[in-house]
Parts: structure tokens; sequence; C-alpha cells
């Protein structure tokens, strides 16, 4: 028997992007000690009143089907949250809860795009983007973006990639470059999406940790509000990437067709996770900066640490929890660079090409280690890339 065309082709035929971190998983099975700097994995657990108040929620009996839109409880708390943050009229009606905000993209694509549709993203990318869009039978299309910008996309790419697609996918504050989107950058998406009649999905699961600049969501922008799709998690905000916890707000009517679809697809998120979920964004703004200030104090230190030396170059990391890093200069691409890092100091690092041609000859750092370690981690590697770019 044959499996399906769409299953076979989901990675476009080539590598998914997480060969490196693949192998550091293997050498940590076979018993190497080896130090991450992969995935955007908090090293702090889930806040224990969280888990208190979850465990409490499970044994209190909220452990059967809950309804597949989200609880009436959560959607208002998120829609609430929206509202204050954006300015942007948000209500029940405008939140579909989703297992994760992976499930939320691909929600998403599939209320904008037909199969053979073309579907715009960003260069560099979030490694799961391409095969999200594949996964929807839509056709992926990369608009790239430029290092010596920082990675702020220029609307005029977006247009000239724009003809017959339906929708495009931005990331602000972007994993993995750290880029935050600016107001003329927004402003620019907006009115290319406005002309060219496109879906705007905007996926802003890192809208807690913004260093420089505003987090803007595109949603605010005039004319924007009925054409865009926002994708949010408790995922990084809270750290609970693992209990599977996003949404995806739009208009009412989309949301509308999207509770069907999760009907017949995730059947909703089990029921005491969203009363945790509740519990904590009750907590507030405080709450999420105390899980974002390691990433901004982490910063601080990379900025130190590659001060004064030409061989790694730091783009401006204005959000998120990952550095991204020029090392063109050691003459290495991205791959070799992060497969030889991993093999002689046993640091493991995502190669730039995991995320798009746009990132070739960079790697991405995820600052997701204890301070002191991500200090010495960081000093090894520029060490390291040091000797190659002498050697060079």
């Amino acid at each position: 028997m044959n499996i399906s065309q769409r299953m076979q082709t989901l990675t476009g035929g080539g590598s998914d992007g997480w060969d490196v971190f693949i192998k550091a998983r293997k050498m940590i099975a076979a018993g190497t000690p080896v130090t991450e700097l992969t995935i955007g994995e908090h090293d702090i657990r889930t806040a224990a009143p969280i888990l208190q108040d979850m465990h409490g929620s499970a044994m209190n009996g909220h452990t059967g089907y809950a309804m597949v839109p989200g609880t009436d409880r959560l959607r208002d708390t998120v829609a609430q949250r929206t509202t204050d943050r954006t300015g942007v009229p948000t209500a029940r009606d405008n939140v579909l809860i989703t297992p994760g905000g992976q499930s939320a993209l691909f929600a998403a694509h599939a209320a904008a795009c037909d199969p053979g549709d073309t579907a715009l993203y960003l260069d560099p990318y979030y490694a799961t983007y391409p095969g999200t869009l594949r996964g929807v039978s839509a056709i992926p299309k990369a608009v790239p973006t430029r290092a010596e910008d920082a990675f702020q996309p220029r609307a005029d790419d977006i247009a000239a990639h724009a003809a017959n697609a339906k929708s495009l996918l931005i990331n602000s504050p972007n994993n993995p470059t750290g880029t935050v989107y600016s107001r003329a950058t927004l402003e620019g998406i907006a009115q290319v999406c406005i002309d060219h009649d496109l879906w705007l999905i905007s996926d802003e699961v890192y809208d807690t940790q913004v260093w420089e600049g505003a987090h803007i969501s595109p949603r605010s922008l005039p004319g924007m509000a009925e054409r865009t799709l926002v994708v949010g998690s408790m995922s990084k905000s809270h750290a609970m990437t693992g209990s599977r916890c996003g949404w995806l707000i739009g208009p009412e009517e989309v949301i509308a067709h999207l509770i069907t679809f999760a009907t017949h697809t995730t059947y909703g998120v089990p029921g005491f996770i969203q009363d945790a979920s509740v519990f904590a964004l009750d907590q507030g703004p405080g709450f999420e900066a105390e899980i974002a200030a390691p990433f901004q104090r982490r910063r601080a230190i990379a900025q130190a640490v590659l001060a004064g030396q030409n061989s790694v170059g730091l783009i401006p990391a204005q959000g998120a929890m990952y550095l991204m890093l020029d090392i063109r200069a050691t003459g290495m691409t991205g791959d070799d660079f992060a497969n030889a890092l991993l093999d002689e100091h046993h640091i493991a690092v995502m190669p730039g090409e995991s995320f798009g041609q746009a990132a070739a000859g960079h790697i991405r750092v995820a600052m997701t280690i204890e301070d002191q370690a991500f200090e010495g981690a960081l000093r090894t590697l520029t060490r390291f890339a040091e000797a190659r770019a002498a050697g060079a």
C-alpha cells in the first residue's frame, strides 16, 4: 500500500532541518555529555503553582471531553488579554483554543488556503513552516530577507512574490533571528496584504520576549483585523511547552468554521490544562516578565562575550530566546560549523540552513541553559570560530 504524496513530500524531499539536534540527542543517549543550545525549551520547568492548579482541576473531575472551541473561561481570558495588549476589541467568538501553537498554524493555513494555493513565508523561518504549508496541500513559497537588514522584511520583496498567492506567514519577535519587526516594516507588510488580497498569518508566540522596540500585532493596523489570523501559545510566555495549549485569533466567521475543523481533527484541549492556563494568564504581566528575564540577561552576556572580536557576528537580538550568529568569517557553512562544534566540543547549535537559505553561513543559539554554563559555551564557540577564521 502507498501512503499519500502529502505525507511523502512534507519536507520537500530534503532534510527537515533537525539533523544536528537528532545527532546531539543520540550522543546523549549513548552517554556523551552535550551542551544543548538547540531548541526553544526553557531551562526552568512549569511553575509549581500552575502544576498545582492543573492537578487540582484534574482531581476535581475536569478530565472528560472539554468544549472543542475551548472553555468559556479560557477563551474569555485570552480575548481580554489580546484586547489589553493590542487595543483591538476581541471577544470569545474570535478565539479558538488549540493543542499548541503548531496546531494553530496548521488550522490557520487550512482556513486560508485551498489545495494548490501559493502560501508565502519569510526566509529565515521556523523549521516547521514549509512542512505545515505542504501539510494543507498548499505550495510553499519563501520570500528571502537579508542579514544586512537584520532580517527585517522588505515590502517590495514580498510584493514581488505575491501574485496569485493566498496567504503570508510572519513571525515577530522572530524565531530564528531574534528580529522584532518595526512599525514601518509591519505597515509595509499590511499594505502588501491589502493590495494583493492576502491572508496574513501572524505567529506571535514570543510576544512577551521583547528586548528592544515594541511588539506590534499587525491585526491592530488599519484594515487588517478582517484579514489577520494570530497564533498564540502558553509555551514560551509561561514555560508550559509540554502542556500543548495555544490559540488562534481571527474574524468570528473564520473561527466558527475552524471550530468545525477542530471537531474533525484535534477535538479540543484537555480541560484541566485549560484551567491551569487560565490560572497562569491570571498571574499577569509580572509573571510573564519573570519567565522572560533569563533570556534578556543571557542576551547581555552574549553581547559582552562577542564584543571585540570579528569571527562571530551577532545579528541584533531584539527579542525571543535565540541568537543568530554570523560565522561566515570562518569560511564554513552553518551545517559544517554546527557539526564540527558538536564533534569537537560537544556543544550543539542549530545550523542557519535549518531555517532557510537566507540564513546560510549563520548558526542559531538558544539561550536556554543557566547563565554561567551559557557564557562558557559561548566563549568556547567563539574560540572555535576564531581558530577556524584564522585558518580560513
